[in-house]
């Protein structure tokens, strides 16, 4: 298993968990953003900059990542092409997308992208929160250990 993280709107704390997780587990973590993001020296993390574009960096995780690997992602669209090729997916809030509930977030996504065109104010997401954090590394230990088994 290796980890793909979607790094250009990932929380500092998620990376820190996963920066301790990989030297941890022995487990391969790749940020991929288009923009240069500082990472640790370590066997196990690596930093792929793409070119800055939409969805360039969206593409080049999908195109790399394999049967079994794990994305770090809010992006449903994208944990959508993930989750076809037989990847995990989890959120830096700690949800996990599934191929169960993957259609129904699009959805919900669609419709409220529409009511954002239409000028309706939808807010945004509350802050990242303590409780989200250790939600994402209770997911992220969770799968690990499976991964272990």
């Amino acid at each position: 298993m290796k980890i793909w993280v979607d790094a250009d709107a990932c929380p500092v704390p998620v990376k820190e968990i996963l920066f301790r997780a990989a030297e941890r587990q022995k487990v391969e973590v790749t940020l991929v953003a288009n923009q240069r993001l500082s990472v640790p020296q370590s066997a196990y993390i690596r930093m792929l900059q793409v070119e800055k574009g939409f969805d360039v960096a969206d593409n080049e995780i999908v195109r790399r990542i394999e049967a079994g690997d794990l994305l770090i992602s809010s992006d449903i669209p994208l944990a959508s092409e993930v989750l076809e090729k037989g990847a995990l997916v989890i959120t830096p809030r700690g949800e996990r997308y599934t191929e169960d509930n993957i259609k129904a977030r699009l959805n919900i996504r669609d419709f409220m992208e529409t009511l954002r065109s239409s000028g309706i104010q939808s807010g945004g997401q509350p802050t990242y929160s303590q409780a989200d954090r250790m939600q994402f590394a209770n997911q992220l230990d969770r799968i690990l250990a499976k991964r272990l088994r």
